[in-house]
């Protein structure tokens, strides 16, 4: 697993919102396209069969699958560089950062001006203390203090 510093991780920001905005775009578009889809089925349902435009219905679903498939890679992008993606509709990515002998979590969402907050492997989000200054010291050959 990649561990990143405080540093690299911060560095790292730009790109990976402009990432997130984009899987998170893909992301409305599709459940749009799925909204109308849905729809059409209801009304097909209630009114017992109704003529359908097939050309359209395929087109969309065409459309839905594109911006899917967008979500998907730009999702790609974001674990290739060894982040994690905890949520995608709040924007919420985790930087694997090795603290001593143990991995912690990096912790930023969208929104935030920088990485203020860390947390262990198993307590999540809620489970978020500040950044302090063990996780802003420079790596060094030897073990930390």
């Amino acid at each position: 697993m990649k561990t990143f510093t405080l540093d690299e991780a911060q560095s790292l920001l730009p790109v990976l919102e402009s990432l997130l905005k984009r899987a998170i775009e893909s992301k409305r578009a599709a459940e749009t396209l799925e909204t109308d889809l849905s729809e059409l089925a209801r009304q097909i349902y209630i009114s017992g069969g109704m003529k359908v435009d097939t050309a359209k219905v395929a087109k969309t679903r065409a459309e839905m699958e594109n911006h899917l498939q967008g979500v998907r890679e730009n999702i790609a992008e974001i674990d290739a560089i060894g982040v994690q993606v905890k949520d995608l509709d709040s924007g919420l990515l985790d930087f694997p950062f090795r603290l001593d002998d143990e991995v912690v979590l990096l912790c930023w969402q969208m929104g935030e001006p920088s990485i203020e907050h860390w947390h262990t492997t198993d307590a999540g989000f809620k489970g978020r203390h500040p950044v302090d200054e063990r996780f802003r010291r420079r790596p060094t050959g030897g073990r930390p203090n």
